[in-house]
């Protein structure tokens, strides 16, 4: 079963207990479906009953917020076999797919309040998703700030791959919420307990392991794939991604994190700044109208959040 195009009916069966290994977690996640979010799925629904009105950049701007539409677009694009050049956005996605075929495959899409229907302390499990959801766009904006600055020519991309960061977790919540929950309930007992030593212990893998090997299975993008591999930190723009996301995690409950400076001092290194601006930038690019008006330029094409981001 192909998760890109499963229905909206299909229900994924519930892991309550840690599979054998890698591989066992492999495929049990490429055969489980992808919920998106509601919004989402009430978003394609209503355009695609008006799709002569829509066309590949109005579409992307839903798909682009939410970060298991995007997964799910580029792995059916990628099943469909390698393309002269990586499709690495969802524009590009959208372009080579077509609004028509778009809507006839994903008409009716899967929900994560499907997943989540009936599951156990539903509204913490509720709560533990939707920190990850508001870490990934965070991280996404961050992402795309950093490499405003840089100006760098794959900001698109960057963003894109620091929204997708968190993708195995949110698979978690939504198809083993009590592993999920159990893993959150051992990080909030022990603040030190880093997270893949929580998963770890109480998955046997590590989600960043399961995240490389699905992107690797779905055949997603080459340069998708290497943002996301920290074990080549050494380039700037796995850095980039890197920060980005170390950066939404410390500040998710305020700047106050005793890990800042030492992440303000690793960005400002990667951005060739000093300290305080920033720290100054960072907040910023935190602000909610900064993060929107980067939101509908993330979208597009590289060159259009750069003219927007750039200081």
């Amino acid at each position: 079963m192909n998760p890109a195009t499963a229905t909206a009916t299909a229900v994924p069966a519930r892991i309550d207990r840690p599979l054998r290994d890698l591989s066992a977690w492999l495929a049990h996640f490429r055969a489980a479906p992808i919920p998106v979010l509601d919004a989402t799925a009430a978003a394609v629904r209503e355009m695609a009953a008006n799709e002569d009105a829509v066309d590949a950049r109005l579409l992307a701007e839903t798909v682009a917020t939410d970060p298991l539409m995007t997964l799910k677009l580029l792995a059916h694009v990628g099943s469909k076999g390698r393309h002269e050049t990586d499709i690495e956005t969802v524009v590009a996605a959208l372009v080579l797919l077509g609004i028509g075929p778009f809507f006839r495959l994903f008409g009716e899409l899967p929900t994560i309040s499907q997943a989540l229907h009936g599951s156990t302390g539903a509204a913490e499990v509720q709560a533990g998703l939707q920190a990850v959801l508001d870490r990934s766009h965070r991280a996404a904006q961050f992402a795309l700030g950093f490499a405003a600055h840089r100006m760098d020519p794959d900001a698109a991309v960057i963003h894109e791959a620091a929204l997708l960061h968190g993708f195995a977790e949110l698979l978690l919540w939504c198809h083993a919420p009590v592993l999920a929950l159990t893993i959150a309930r051992r990080q909030r007992a022990d603040a030190t307990l880093r997270s893949a030593l929580a998963q770890q212990a109480v998955l046997g893998i590590s989600l960043a392991d399961l995240q490389q090997a699905l992107m690797k299975a779905w055949r997603l993008p080459a340069l998708l794939i290497r943002l996301d591999d920290e074990q080549q930190a050494d380039s700037p723009q796995v850095k980039n991604v890197a920060l980005a996301v170390r950066l939404a995690r410390h500040t998710a409950q305020g700047w106050d994190n005793a890990a800042l400076p030492d992440d303000v001092s690793d960005i400002a290194a990667l951005l060739q700044l000093g300290t305080e601006p920033t720290l100054k930038l960072l907040q910023e690019i935190d602000t909610p109208e900064r993060r929107a008006i980067q939101a509908l330029n993330a979208t597009p094409d590289a060159f259009s959040a750069l003219r927007t981001t750039a200081p």
